[in-house]
């Protein structure tokens, strides 16, 4: 992001390099806008649940489907989550409000015989019989989440996303959005850009399809290869912090990037090392103090002060001091040969509530079944400080400095 303050109200950039079929010439461009941050806006363990229990694919038929041949990729929710745009189904084309998130691979608006839900009534509806280019399927699917679930049947229409047309996209429209998550959200359905394997008002940067904009980044990227499907996922190296290692990837762990995620999970482990560094603790404590010094009385105030500081952090606290970023040490990841560092005003999320503005840790815990080793989550904290291309082409993902 170059020199200056970074959070989570600047600009994101990534670029997305997909085979779609024939090639196009130039670039795909889609504006993005970015939602105020707000306690309700921010998506981290969602997408980590998700990934560790529906790791087989997130759309579930009443009969097995093989995957929908395609050269688009489709698309999934991710509640409320910061960055999204405009696509266009049918023709003429009907536009609707979309997360374009890497982390999962089905797309889904909400349908105009969707009667019975809320949500529906506060979004965009497509019409079928108002396009001239729909074909109607009717199979019945479901998609579930941790906090709620969508359900409806296949369609089929032109799909234009910037000023490309993908002709007979199979689609979902959602006859029912029962989760309040999807009556609250911005935005109308959800374009995924995972892999098949998984399918069934401030501007916030820029996608793009077909290549990368050499005044979106800085320097060269670094590339990895994909090491599994279905996610875009790719082997990763030592976590530090400070410059000091954690040790616990040092012989590698494994990580997706996702822009359907806010902040960035990890293992356990090196999650709390990072709060703890960065004074997560110290805050619960002053927290436990100031309640103690309105009933404490000289030897038992200071001995229930003491204890204040040996207290669990609770479950979800993860508020910081917004003046302590200078003191907050540098987090790096080591990715191919080179480490990627995330500066305090770059992890650390400032939210604004009205006069007031609150800081939090950008880092969640969440660890992956033994099985599947550590894990790791990039979300959106990282793709704002790192120019991301998803090369489907070469399978290989790619990071540099944003400019």
């Amino acid at each position: 992001m170059g020199t200056g303050h970074v959070t989570l109200q600047h600009l994101l950039i990534l670029s997305v390099v997909l085979l779609l079929g024939t090639p196009v010439e130039g670039l795909v461009r889609i504006a993005l806008k970015k939602l105020p941050v707000g306690q309700n806006r921010l998506v981290a363990g969602e997408d980590a649940q998700t990934f560790l229990l529906q790791h087989h694919g997130l759309v579930h038929n009443e009969e097995p489907q093989p995957p929908p041949k395609s050269d688009i990729i489709m698309l999934k929710n991710y509640q409320n989550t910061q960055y999204y745009g405009e696509v266009g189904i049918g023709m003429p084309p009907q536009n609707f409000t979309v997360i374009f998130d890497t982390g999962s691979s089905n797309l889904w608006v909400p349908s105009s015989e969707c009667y019975s839900s809320t949500a529906c009534h506060l979004h965009k509806s497509y019409a079928a019989s108002r396009s001239s280019t729909y074909t109607k399927k009717g199979k019945r699917v479901s998609i579930h989440y941790r906090t709620g679930a969508i359900a409806g049947y296949i369609s089929q229409d032109n799909v234009q996303v910037g000023g490309l047309v993908v002709k007979n996209q199979d689609f979902i429209e959602a006859s029912l959005e029962p989760s309040i998550t999807f009556m609250l959200g911005k935005f109308d359905g959800i374009v995924g850009l995972g892999f098949k394997e998984i399918s069934s008002g401030v501007k916030g940067g820029e996608i793009v399809f077909g290549g990368v904009d050499p005044n979106h980044y800085k320097g060269r990227h670094t590339y990895v290869p994909v090491t599994k499907k279905g996610y875009w996922q790719f082997d990763m190296g030592d976590v530090l912090i400070g410059g000091n290692s954690t040790g616990l990837c040092k012989s590698g762990c494994a990580a997706i990037v996702d822009s359907g995620t806010s902040l960035l999970t990890g293992p356990t482990a090196i999650i709390t090392e990072i709060n703890w560094t960065i004074g997560i603790p110290r805050r619960v404590s002053k927290a436990c103090k100031k309640v103690v010094s309105k009933f404490g009385r000289q030897i038992l105030d200071l001995l229930l002060k003491r204890m204040c500081d040996h207290i669990p952090i609770p479950a979800g606290e993860s508020s910081v001091d917004c003046g302590e970023l200078k003191f907050m040490p540098d987090v790096a990841f080591s990715i191919g040969a080179k480490q990627f560092v995330l500066k305090p005003e770059q992890y650390i999320v400032k939210i604004d509530e009205g006069d007031d503005t609150r800081c939090m840790s950008g880092f969640s815990a969440m660890d992956a079944p033994p099985s599947d080793g550590p894990l790791w989550i990039l979300g959106d904290i990282f793709m704002e400080a790192y120019h991301t291309v998803f090369d489907y082409g070469n399978m290989k993902i790619g990071f540099a400095e944003t400019a």
